[in-house]
């Protein structure tokens, strides 16, 4: 009898389906709350989108223009909510300055491949799910200017000592200061035609949310960095996985989690505090701080 009865409590963690970290809803819900998104003609509210898995959102919007209206993206794409303020602000605080004064002339279209896709990192069969999957990311291939002119990453990154090389270099750094993982091309070989800008949350350091750029921004074009806080850098956020597609990975201690804003967490987090354990999806990250795992794909996979 003893045995049946350890059988069945052990069937129910078996089968315990993963959740969707509460994290990503409470940043949607205070991006609401603040105003920070409103609907429009161009952010159109849609419903939630729940499944499979653990795929989706609980405020999804579909965008079509950014700035009132007036930056049109080159096709609909489906975002949470702490995206939208956040790709305004890099466009405000760095893509439209380092435009007008490279070209003379203001970004009027933003070029992009994809944006919600439930879907692995990558695309591989078995893995982490992509913060794709929770319409957390956007992967931007270009940017069109007011007089008609076309900046192409895949074409234009490379070219050494052109106006569109430093163009995209400098956005590049930009939004290292605005989002919390940006991959661009040399950061690895999915990311050779396209930025990959997220809001994923990996935790916080003593100065600051913990922020992964690749490649490195060159030292002229990222400022310094913020005084430390005092506190010591937080454990690195391990996230559940989903389990009806991708293989469980060790089992991880949770921890509790601090305050957080749009950016991602504030503070350090408390203590280890006890929890079930639960499987993770996060990447492990060495020590040089350097998240190697690729996070998007190639234009085909987010359509």
């Amino acid at each position: 009898m003893s045995g049946i009865v350890l059988l069945s409590l052990g069937g129910c963690g078996m089968f315990e389906r993963a959740q969707r970290p509460a994290w990503r809803t409470q940043a949607e819900d205070y991006c609401l709350s603040q105003g920070y998104v409103k609907a429009s003609a161009y952010i159109q509210p849609l419903p939630e989108i729940s499944g499979p898995g653990i795929c989706g959102m609980t405020h999804p919007f579909k965008v079509y223009a950014l700035e009132n209206g007036t930056i049109p993206l080159s096709k609909p794409v489906v975002l949470d909510c702490p995206m939208i303020p956040t790709l305004e602000a890099w466009i405000d605080a760095s893509v439209q300055p380092f435009a007008k004064a490279r070209f003379g002339a203001p970004v009027a279209e933003l070029e992009v491949f994809g944006a919600y896709s439930c879907r692995n990192v990558d695309n591989e069969a078995f893995g982490k799910l992509s913060e794709h999957a929770f319409g957390n990311a956007i992967d931007v291939s270009g940017f069109k200017l007011s007089d008609g002119r076309e900046i192409s990453i895949v074409r234009d990154w490379k070219k050494s000592d052109s106006q569109e090389s430093a163009f995209l270099h400098e956005s590049h750094a930009g939004a290292c200061q605005s989002f919390t993982t940006v991959l661009g091309p040399g950061s690895d070989s999915f990311h050779y035609n396209h930025f990959h800008l997220d809001l994923a949350n990996h935790g916080a350091t003593n100065t600051g949310p913990r922020r992964y750029c690749r490649p490195t921004p060159a030292p002229n074009l990222i400022p310094p960095p913020p005084a430390p806080d005092g506190l010591p850098p937080a454990p690195d956020v391990e996230e559940q996985l989903d389990v009806s597609r991708a293989k469980p990975a060790a089992q991880q201690p949770q921890f509790a989690q601090g305050p957080m804003d749009l950016q991602g967490f504030t503070a350090s987090a408390p203590p280890p505090v006890a929890t079930s354990p639960a499987p993770s999806y996060a990447p492990a990250l060495p020590d040089d701080g350097v998240d190697a795992t690729p996070t998007s794909s190639v234009p085909p996979h987010d359509d």
